[in-house]
């Protein structure tokens, strides 16, 4: 991609994440569980795990569970979220995942939510495939949880503006989508199912679960504005405040009552065999 990974990535975002990044419903951890075949033992290895968007969501179904992250920030919004929902058997683990198996043992769910793009994918994967028990899967998880679709179906609120938002963001920080101390000009890596079985994994299965219709306020949509790698609070420097000052502004002109609609994308996972 010409771009190299550097610790500013996500920083100063991981709550903005938790808070204004749509949700995996549960409906996600049941699919994944019915077509595994889950009953609460197990451990899962979720690689790129931020404040524990997924983990937390399968959590129920495993006997414990292990984050890994390269962002503290994101394992420390990780931890409170996971003490707040009563969620024990929990381990958050700062390490890239390019430092995997690191001595974190064997592992019968290995997932990839939103992550494995920003990895060096061929090497992730092959330390991945031999941290998996015998008939372990690897969950490769297709989503959008930045903001969802476009649909033209009536909705009960606006939709928020996210074409005015992105063009709002070009204003203050160029026309180059930004991505740490980097530049992504096109975008994140995609063809992953090569990767994967390049590593020796077999498959895929696949695994849909459907959008949904949610509400969202004000402050949800300017937390998901900072969740993103390329709109991070510390890019906009001195011109963090004018830039939220003109964001609330579109956002209250777009719904002065603060409510917004999105019909969240349809959710698909890959299960990758070992």
């Amino acid at each position: 991609m010409g771009w190299e990974w550097d610790p500013s990535l996500y920083s100063g975002s991981a709550a903005y994440y938790a808070r204004g990044r749509l949700a995996y419903p549960a409906a996600l951890a049941e699919a994944i569980a019915t077509a595994l075949g889950l009953d609460g033992s197990g451990r899962l290895l979720d690689v790129g795990c931020g404040p524990g968007s997924l983990t937390l969501v399968l959590a129920r179904h495993f006997r414990e569970v292990v984050g890994v992250d390269a962002d503290r920030e994101m394992l420390a919004e990780a931890g409170r979220r996971a003490d707040a929902a009563g969620v024990r058997d929990a381990k958050w683990v700062h390490l890239r995942a390019e430092e995997l198996p690191a001595g974190l043992g064997r592992f019968d769910l290995v997932t990839f939510a939103q992550s494995f793009h920003w990895m060096d994918r061929p090497k992730v994967a092959a330390a991945v495939r031999g941290m998996l028990n015998p008939g372990g899967t690897c969950a490769h998880v297709h989503a959008r949880t930045s903001h969802g679709t476009t649909s033209p179906d009536p909705l009960p609120y606006p939709r928020p503006p996210h074409t005015e938002i992105t063009e709002l963001v070009r204003e203050y920080l160029g026309p180059v989508r930004r991505a740490g101390q980097g530049q992504l000009p096109d975008g994140t890596l995609d063809g992953e199912s090569e990767i994967y079985r390049a590593a020796g994994f077999t498959g895929p299965a696949r695994v849909e679960v459907p959008g949904r219709v949610v509400t969202r306020v004000t402050e949800d949509l300017v937390a998901a504005v900072y969740s993103l790698s390329s709109s991070t609070p510390h890019l906009f420097g001195d011109g963090r405040l004018a830039f939220e000052a003109d964001l609330r502004e579109l956002l209250h002109r777009t719904s002065p009552s603060g409510l917004f609609s999105e019909q969240t994308g349809d959710i698909a996972v890959d299960l990758w065999g070992a």
